[in-house]
């Protein structure tokens, strides 16, 4: 019966989507994002120790449910540059004018900024500056996918413990 209860509780967590961890170099850096369960592993083995622990959950005899992990050993992880592609400009502005905040299905990329149709054309051929139109947030160069998911659980709410490990996200 307490078997039944403990896998009962776990898919409830999952459900709302708090099974997910930060992973971290031994540098602090971000890695990935993995499951509770592979992060409760890597810490029984020794491989990983918690950072932060999500308060109003015990996995087992006062374990909490980690959020962010650190591997105790450095992983060399190789450079690899994201594209600007359409897909990773709507990602980085996370799907929203850079003018207007607007959301919606007609966006457009303007030069390298996600931008409404409607702001797009009012600005033109001419720089935000000489349109009068201030960007909402600084465009950037994307850092990786893992970025953007991170970011996307930090906006969300979900994870806002995350925006000490992760570069580039404002609070």
């Amino acid at each position: 019966m307490r078997l039944f209860k403990y896998t009962v509780s776990m898919t409830c967590k999952l459900y709302f989507g708090m099974g997910q961890t930060l992973v971290l170099n031994a540098s602090y850096e971000p890695l990935n994002i993995t499951s509770w369960r592979r992060a409760v592993i890597l810490m029984i083995k020794g491989k990983a120790e918690s950072l932060e622990e999500d308060k109003t959950y015990s996995i087992h005899s006062g374990k909490k449910l980690p959020t962010v992990i650190r591997l105790r050993y450095y992983v060399k992880v190789p450079f690899r540059e994201v594209s600007l592609t359409r897909k990773n400009i709507l990602l980085r502005d996370n799907n929203s004018c850079q003018y207007c905040n607007y959301r919606g299905s007609d966006l457009s990329i303007d030069h390298v900024t996600t931008a409404c149709l409607r702001c797009n054309v009012q600005k033109g051929n001419r720089t935000p500056e000489e349109a009068n139109m201030p960007l909402k947030r600084r465009p950037y160069r994307p850092l990786s996918n893992l970025n953007f998911e991170a970011t996307r659980q930090i906006d969300s709410g979900k994870h806002k413990e995350w925006s000490k490990y992760v570069i580039g996200v404002a609070i």
